[in-house]
């Protein structure tokens, strides 16, 4: 038997058929679909990209599968190298999957891109972090050192 399919209309103007138990993984659709009390065929609006709507879905589905599996002790392990890499992009991707986490409201995968910026931002200098995420200092020269004499443990 077909699996349903909901169709969902990216920020894009892209509109994408994502089967009904992979969508329903995120608290915001399901939501909308428990809201909606009649079974017609309706788009979706969603504010996420279509690009970044198929990674969501990879990571949706990947995750279904692994949780169908009945050897747990290895699917984990797997699933954590999966995830580590799944996450491995560039840092304009991991805000917009961020982002996307969050407006879809999927907790495991806000904590799983979550957790790769903080790994990205552990023991590094203020400036290092400002460099990797593209972030301008809006601290004059003179408010900015006195930041640094204030908090001397932020710029170390």
């Amino acid at each position: 038997m077909a699996s349903r399919k909901l169709k969902l209309k990216c920020l894009d103007g892209v509109t994408m058929e994502v089967e009904e138990t992979v969508a329903l993984e995120w608290l915001t659709i399901k939501q909308s679909r428990e809201d909606n009390d009649d079974d017609s065929e309706v788009v979706i609006p969603i504010s996420i990209t279509s690009e970044i709507l198929l990674k969501v879905i990879e990571y949706s589905k990947k995750h279904l599968e692994t949780t169908s599996n009945s050897d747990h002790q290895n699917a984990d392990s797997n699933l954590k190298a999966w995830d580590a890499e799944f996450v491995n992009v560039d840092v304009n991707t991991l805000y917009h999957l961020i982002m996307a986490a969050n407006y879809l409201n999927i907790p495991c995968l806000l904590d799983l891109t979550c957790r790769r910026v903080a790994d990205m931002i552990t023991g590094k200098k203020v400036e290092e972090v400002r460099k990797t995420f593209n972030i301008i200092s809006d601290y004059t020269p003179e408010e900015e050192e006195e930041m640094r004499q204030q908090y001397p443990w932020g710029f170390e």
